[in-house]
């Protein structure tokens, strides 16, 4: 007798030319999800990230609900992934695309997953932030992540169930120039690596995520739908340094050049360039989480899940380096990632 096949479930992944976007996306077709992603060039979209496969790419702006709520009918799961490039116009721009996420997983009766930072926490709270920590920010964009996260749980409430999952600073082979500090100060994307540089001090604890490691996660997650709650949070541990230069050497040794020499960023500098960038001016005000350790708690994670997925440093950042063109040849293929688990 053959038994009645299930339909794949569909995803609309909001963001997905982006880092998170694009690795949730992999995570979850590795799953057998049917992604749908919106993009207001769509046949641009689809070529330039052809190696994710095979994906439903739809024309629409994350600034329209309309057009996000039409992309949505009939999934399942909306991923809401997407930032302004460059950090440029956050007031103007994350609360809007995010009334237009909720606003399509609520028409279709999806569960909505959001990638949360550290940016909600103030000082007080560190070194060891656990998901229950008071939200004190110190900056215009940490309280704009409390203000997304104070409508994600109204949403919630409102009868739209919510996923929110922090990690620390991004790292992957997708990962842009505009919106990480990996590819923003410690290396040059498309330029062999001769020097790494660390922007903060260097023995002050530091806590990285590799976004593949981080969308497996979230793919985990939402494989346990009926064990979440109608707003669960969780926090990822990712990748930790003791010593925040530690990840400035193995940065060094994944490239191939071990004595590379470890460069300070150059503060001043950045405060006098920042006059005429906004990208910058948005940057420095992170500096306070450079300053000192600030390490997620994800022992809710690893209780709900057994272990976080974690794939080892070096082959991290070796994959990370190749993506981001920073090898002498690119010899790092996703297919060698080994991700293992980590308490």
């Amino acid at each position: 007798m053959n038994m009645p096949q299930t339909a794949p479930k569909t995803a609309l992944v909001i963001g997905a030319t982006g880092g998170i976007g694009s690795e949730t996306a992999l995570a979850l077709l590795a799953r057998g999800w049917k992604i749908r992603a919106l993009n207001r060039n769509p046949a641009r979209a689809a070529r330039d990230m052809a190696h994710l496969g095979n994906i439903e790419w739809v024309k629409g702006d994350a600034m329209s609900p309309a057009d996000v709520i039409a992309a949505a009918k009939g999934v399942s799961l909306v991923v809401h992934a997407a930032n302004p490039p460059g950090y440029k116009n956050w007031v103007g721009t994350v609360l809007p695309m995010l009334e237009s996420s909720i606003a399509a997983a609520k028409s279709a009766g999806a569960r909505l997953v959001f990638p949360g930072a550290v940016y909600n926490f103030g000082p007080e709270t560190f070194p060891l932030v656990d998901e229950t920590a008071p939200q004190r920010p110190r900056t215009r964009k940490g309280a704009l992540r409390v203000a997304m996260e104070q409508r994600l749980k109204a949403a919630s409430e409102e009868g739209t169930p919510v996923l929110i999952v922090r990690a620390g600073d991004f790292f992957g082979p997708c990962s842009t120039g505009n919106n990480t500090w990996f590819s923003a100060a410690l290396v040059k994307p498309g330029k062999p690596v001769r020097s790494v540089t660390y922007p903060g001090p260097h023995k002050v604890g530091h806590a990285w995520a590799f976004v593949p490691d981080l969308a497996e996660t979230i793919a985990r997650l939402v494989d346990r739908e009926a064990d979440l709650g109608a707003f669960d949070v969780f926090h990822f541990g990712g990748h930790w340094f003791d010593k925040g230069v530690d990840i400035a050497h193995a940065t060094a040794r994944a490239a191939g050049v071990p004595d590379a020499p470890i460069k300070r960023l150059p503060w001043p500098a950045l405060y006098l360039a920042a006059l005429f960038s906004e990208t910058l001016r948005e940057m420095l005000e992170m500096r306070y989480l450079w300053k000192k350790p600030v390490q997620l708690d994800n022992r809710k994670l690893v209780a709900f899940l057994g272990h976080e997925p974690h794939t080892p440093t070096e082959q991290a950042l070796r994959v990370t380096l190749a993506g981001l063109g920073c090898l002498e040849t690119s010899s790092a293929p996703r297919a060698q990632l080994a991700i293992e688990g980590k308490a």
